[in-house]
């Protein structure tokens, strides 16, 4: 019999190449209701707010934190919509933004 192989030979097949080694939420994969049903409350806001600020950070870099938080509060059913409908969530970062800009107006007075 050979000894085992160390360091060098042909290695098992791994998941590498194209596909990230840990599955990393991107933006454009869909968040299924599987997925959000398995999870805690918590973990659901957590998984749709990753897929939120990615968005966000695009129109609104500095404040994409504060944006996204304030977007949190909302119901999931509504937060799963604006990541469907981009149209949804530039409306949404819009009001987010009257929000910050009048109580940014309200603490300056």
């Amino acid at each position: 019999t050979p000894p085992p192989k160390e360091g060098g030979g042909p290695t098992p097949p791994q998941p590498s190449g194209g596909a990230p080694p840990a599955p990393q939420p991107s933006a454009s994969e869909q968040l299924t209701p599987a997925a959000l049903a398995s999870a805690s409350p918590e973990m659901q806001k957590n998984m749709i707010g990753e897929r939120l600020y990615p968005l966000i950070h695009q129109t609104q870099p500095e404040l994409a934190g504060k944006i996204t938080g304030m977007l949190l509060e909302m119901d999931n059913s509504e937060l799963l919509h604006l990541l469907e409908s981009p149209e949804a969530l530039g409306a949404k970062i819009h009001e987010a933004l009257q929000v910050l800009e009048a109580h940014n107006a309200a603490a300056n007075n």
